[in-house]
């Protein structure tokens, strides 16, 4: 097992820090932008244009988007380099899977409002 410098732990702990924050700040915003979606979503269904299970769906995603963002926030706080590097992998993998769940919602926003229209 290679042996690891003062320096480049130190390194290596900064970098863990740098991604916890980033997925820190980007998940409070998508919490933010879900919501956003939510209410226009709602508007559109007031108005009788479409019927969809997006909001539903995006309820969804804005509670993994929260708990990517609770967990990079554990991270940051954690004291141990190694409970912090598994907590920011496990925020990590959940901010990612929200993603590719924000981007599946988005086609089926897309596609149910443009079937009306058809």
């Amino acid at each position: 097992m290679k042996k690891v410098s003062r320096g480049e732990a130190n390194q290596n702990n900064h970098l863990e820090q740098d991604i916890c924050i980033h997925i820190f700040t980007v998940s409070s915003a998508m919490v933010g932008v879900c919501l956003t979606v939510i209410g226009l979503i709602r508007v559109v269904i007031t108005l009788g244009k479409a019927d969809t299970l997006a909001d539903d769906c995006l309820a969804t995603d804005a509670l993994l988007f929260l708990t990517s963002c609770l967990l990079s926030y554990w991270a940051l706080r954690s004291r141990g380099l190694n409970r912090m590097h598994r907590v920011e992998q496990i925020a990590d993998g959940i901010f990612i899977f929200a993603m590719t769940g924000m981007v599946a919602i988005c086609a089926l926003i897309t596609y149910t409002i443009a079937l009306p229209s058809r």
